[in-house]
């Protein structure tokens, strides 16, 4: 046995610095591209409702399907701060007869379409068209799988208080739901879907066979050749981003805001405080968030240019 290894152990050996490096880009290049979509989806949901036509949709159909599947008075649909996302299930064993939700940026299920559309894009060597077609019906999946969750809320918070009627705090197996389907339940489906659909489109055999015929297209890739002002491009953005985090995160009344306001997304809660302290909230990362995003476009603009295929190459 170690005579047979020898060979491959002098192989390993005998990479370059150079070849390592492609091969980390090669299996690195999907959490890089999964975190920078994740500070992206930050940032571009920090103003209060940046996703507001996407949520009004989700709870005008939550709020149909409801009275369609519960029957008419089971829930009522409202506006909160401007938008119509306000959806209250009422019941009589409810406290006070009612739950008041709404349908938040988090609810609104952009961040699993965009985690998916992520790993399906990522997948390089899959014609780019069918790789589009297939992130659209992900997304679709996405947001069907999501309003179905709203649904679902409705019956677990019956289930608890039937059993507690008209006890603060009953429909507790609700939020419970709520916080595994946030934590482990989507990030599960999505990793599925992912993985079926790698099958399906039988993704192996596609790699191959562009990696074989990709010669001589325009792609993107990783600039190669820095010169000074790209160097300085790149360093502005990043401190453009560090100084969005700075003013955020140095500013006391902020970070208590933001304390605040994420209590409230996880119980889904509708009060007074909650309001108040999405509107502080909102005001100061306003600022943060303009220069963040700048900042982000600069570090994409500056990484990464356009591969020109040379007419001899052609």
């Amino acid at each position: 046995m170690a005579e047979e290894s020898k060979p491959l152990l002098e192989e390993v050996e005998d990479l370059s610095w150079g070849e390592v490096g492609k091969l980390a880009q090669g299996y690195l290049r999907i959490p890089l591209a999964l975190l920078l979509v994740e500070m992206f989806y930050w940032f571009i949901t920090q103003p209060t409702n940046t996703l507001g036509v996407i949520q009004e949709s989700e709870a005008w159909i939550w709020y149909q399907l409801l009275e369609l599947i519960y029957g008419p008075g089971t829930a009522t649909l409202s506006e909160y701060n401007g938008w119509t996302t306000l959806v209250t299930l009422r019941h009589p064993d409810f406290w006070a007869d009612q739950i008041r939700l709404y349908v938040s940026d988090e609810c609104a299920g952009v961040h699993e379409m965009l985690f998916i559309t992520v790993l399906i894009m990522m997948s390089s060597g899959v014609p780019q068209r069918l790789r589009i077609k297939s992130a659209v019906v992900a997304c679709v999946i996405v947001y069907i799988l999501n309003i179905a969750r709203l649904v679902a809320l409705y019956p677990l918070a019956m289930s608890g208080c039937a059993e507690n009627p008209n006890m603060i705090g009953c429909e507790q197996p609700m939020h419970d739901f709520h916080a595994f389907v946030y934590q482990w339940g989507f990030l599960i489906v999505l990793i599925l879907m992912w993985l079926a659909w790698f099958k399906w489109v039988n993704a192996g055999d596609l790699i191959r066979k562009e990696q074989a015929s990709g010669k001589g297209k325009w792609k993107f890739i990783y600039r190669n050749n820095w010169s000074n002002i790209h160097k300085a491009a790149l360093a502005l953005s990043v401190i453009l981003i560090l100084g969005a985090f700075a003013n955020v995160w140095l500013d006391e009344g902020a970070m208590l805001a933001k304390e605040t306001v994420e209590a409230c997304e996880f119980y889904s809660s509708v009060t007074g405080d909650c309001g108040e302290a999405r509107d502080v909230w909102a005001q100061e990362i306003q600022s943060s968030w303009s220069l963040a995003t700048l900042g982000m476009l600069g570090i994409a603009g500056t990484i990464i240019t356009i591969d020109k295929p040379s007419d001899e190459e052609e």
